[in-house]
């Protein structure tokens, strides 16, 4: 399995049967799509689905309910080619095995609703990783790559570090890393260096650069 990150929330994964790539947001160049055989979207929020990025894509697309309902106002021809999974769904995506996890975005305020999420775990070729999309629920099985949310709205360092700990991968890669200078990024590394356990590694990458 070859995990390539790109701007923002978006990974692309290339396993044994193709390319899927997951949550193109608008922080994200539409390249990251080349040679594409399948997209994810976790949630609706913009930095995770872009529709013009979809637009220039003609591939199968798996999400949300929510999502679909967006895309039909916004771009009813993308909406065409979406398949709408749901927590505890277990599919085939472009050869790869997926599953699908949770079904609720972390908390950004109390006084604001809570909107859908779900994350995936992709497994391919005896190796398995997990985007959480915007949540910190725990796939609830071992993983060998964990895609780790590192700055948001509604995260702080603490808790990025537990939900890594939680997670127990022996590998977790830093995402949803755009709204944090490089400064910060660097003040999370160090965190994440001095607070997780043996055998429980942090990486950092920039966009268009391989785990």
């Amino acid at each position: 399995m070859r995990i390539t990150k790109f701007g923002h929330a978006c990974v692309r994964i290339e396993g044994e049967g193709g390319v899927v790539v997951i949550d193109p947001g608008n922080f994200t160049d539409a390249g990251a799509l080349d040679g594409a055989d399948a997209v994810l979207v976790t949630h609706e929020h913009a930095d995770h689905v872009h529709p013009p990025h979809l637009r220039g894509l003609d591939v199968p697309i798996w999400t949300i309910a929510a999502v679909k309902r967006m895309l039909r106002d916004e771009a009813p021809d993308v909406a065409e080619r979406v398949t709408v999974v749901r927590p505890g769904d277990h599919l085939e995506v472009a050869g790869t095995a997926v599953e699908v996890i949770g079904e609720k975005h972390a908390v950004i305020h109390p006084d604001y609703p809570r909107f859908d999420n779900s994350g995936y775990v992709l497994e391919s070729g005896g190796a398995s990783v997990y985007h959480p999309g915007d949540s910190l629920t725990a796939p609830g099985r071992p993983v060998d790559v964990l895609l780790a949310p590192v700055s948001a709205p509604w995260l702080k360092v603490g808790e990025a570090v537990d939900f890594v700990r939680d997670v127990a991968a022996p590998t977790s890669l830093g995402i949803h890393d755009c709204i944090y200078s490089e400064v910060g990024l660097g003040m999370v590394e160090r965190h994440m260096h001095n607070l997780l356990p043996e055998g429980q590694a942090f990486e950092r990458r920039q966009p268009g650069q391989d785990l």
